[in-house]
């Protein structure tokens, strides 16, 4: 059985940083394509980050350049590194899988406020 459990979201100021954390058990994560979600209440889920089997890593445009998805495969844990935060980066953020989605983890939410 799949499980993903996120941490690492909290309350933080405008150009500020946090890195999230989630951690899979039930999968191998360095044998699948990776990604951060983020939701927003009434608006649908939304890809941020993805890390494919060989390493490579791709961004949703409104992201580039601020945050960075990273990997431990020892610790079979997804990491997203988040700089320069702006409000409107305040979501509920989500790992899975990018291209064969398994059931959500509670996430963990990201609020960017002053």
């Amino acid at each position: 059985q799949v499980q993903l459990v996120e941490s690492g979201g909290g309350l933080v100021q405008p150009g500020g940083s946090l890195r999230l954390s989630c951690a899979a058990s039930g999968i191998i994560i360095s044998s699948n394509y990776m990604g951060w979600f983020r939701q927003v209440p009434g608006k649908q889920r939304a890809f941020v980050a993805g890390v494919m089997r060989d390493g490579t890593t791709n961004y949703a445009d409104s992201v580039k350049c601020r945050f960075t998805i990273s990997r431990d495969n020892a610790k079979n844990t997804v990491y997203l590194q988040m700089n320069s935060l702006k409000p409107e980066d305040t979501a509920d953020y989500y790992c899975n899988r990018v291209d064969h989605l398994t059931a959500w983890g509670q996430g963990t939410q990201v609020t960017v406020s002053s």
